[in-house]
């Protein structure tokens, strides 16, 4: 049994790849906590989570199963600052909290204290205070690592579509559970949810996610479009790596970049990131290396002046790649290294 999804001509013009909303992302966090898929890639994370996670954890988990159902008004779509949207779930009207719940209690049965969110403030006050805590544990600490992922993934579907168009793109977000059947996406949903969505012309809002390795979501009900969670691929020659893991340049080390020594540090930096993130955005670059997009814009005209970049358009966006030459200068080894191999 799948999921299908009906794309017209003007569906495919209007589908497009987005940020993860932080709720959505949250939401694949606290699923992918209880259970115990991919122990390379999210082991280390689960472990540091479960030394962190206070009692009070435990409504959000409650409510936010490892599968099936979960209230939308905890699992929205929309795309923002986290804290703003954390503060909004305060703010769920309770006509919507009980709709949400009812959903929820026609697939499965809901903890008993969950009857009377909605009558009880104090009871969605300790929810929302449960939410704030579960963010601050699982997402907090990583958002910056988790939306550079993200952009690094849609500079790679942008590249699709300049490669393929819309038919790459769509037929590999998800190769196991995501098939293009065209025009129909069809998606073999973890809970085995069964029925058809026609897009009547909005278009489908794309957005990868870390966490949401196993179970492709949608939210039929966004706006001002239906959005599609699909896995980032961490396929890597030598195998899954750790979530968070990544190398960090010590500054004791004693080797000087000749390349930093060369373009100065944050330059050095913005060539770094676009060989490994090769089609990103101007945008993606400047989330990415943590700077501002009219910098990153700047750093990367001089990178291409100098010919270590190049620079493609794909409609309004710029999307960067390394050149030849800037790879054999990002692959310079660092000075005295050669001393010691003396």
């Amino acid at each position: 049994m799948v999921y299908r999804i009906h794309f017209t001509l003007d569906d495919l013009a209007r589908t497009r790849v987005a940020q993860p909303p932080p709720l959505m992302e949250l939401s694949a966090a606290v699923r992918n906590l209880q259970n115990r898929s991919q122990p390379i890639r999210f082991g280390s994370w689960r472990r540091a989570a479960h030394t962190r996670l206070d009692p009070k954890a435990r409504m959000i988990l409650d409510l936010i199963p490892p599968g099936g159902w979960a209230p939308t008004f905890l699992t929205s779509a929309a795309i923002g600052d986290p804290q703003e949207l954390l503060e909004q779930v305060r703010a769920t009207p309770r006509s919507q909290i009980r709709k949400d719940l009812a959903h929820v209690a026609q697939w499965q049965p809901l903890p008993p204290w969950a009857h009377h969110l909605a009558d009880d403030s104090d009871l969605l006050r300790q929810l929302c205070d449960s939410l704030d805590h579960v963010y601050a544990v699982l997402l907090s600490p990583h958002w910056v690592h988790i939306t550079g992922e993200a952009a690094a993934d849609r500079g790679k579907r942008m590249r699709q579509v300049l490669a393929g168009g819309m038919d790459h793109l769509l037929g590999s977000l998800h190769p196991r559970r995501i098939r293009w059947n065209p025009p129909v996406l069809e998606i073999a949903m973890l809970s085995g949810f069964d029925s058809d969505l026609h897009l009547g012309g909005r278009g489908l809002l794309l957005v990868p996610s870390v966490f949401g390795a196993e179970a492709p979501a949608v939210d039929i009900d966004a706006k001002p479009q239906p959005v599609l969670r699909y896995a980032i691929s961490n396929d890597q020659p030598s195998g899954p790596r750790p979530l968070f893991a990544l190398p960090v340049p010590s500054a004791s080390s004693g080797a000087r970049s000749p390349l930093a020594l060369l373009l100065g540090q944050t330059r050095a930096t913005v060539l770094h990131t676009i060989a490994d993130h090769p089609g990103c955005s101007t945008k993606e670059l400047a989330t990415l290396v943590g700077i501002a997009p009219p910098s990153a814009s700047e750093h990367a005209t001089t990178l291409r002046a100098a010919q270590l970049i190049s620079t493609v358009r794909y409609r309004n966006t710029a999307l960067h790649n390394p050149t030849a030459l800037g790879i054999t200068l990002l692959n310079t080894p660092p000075l005295g290294s050669v001393n010691r191999a003396v």
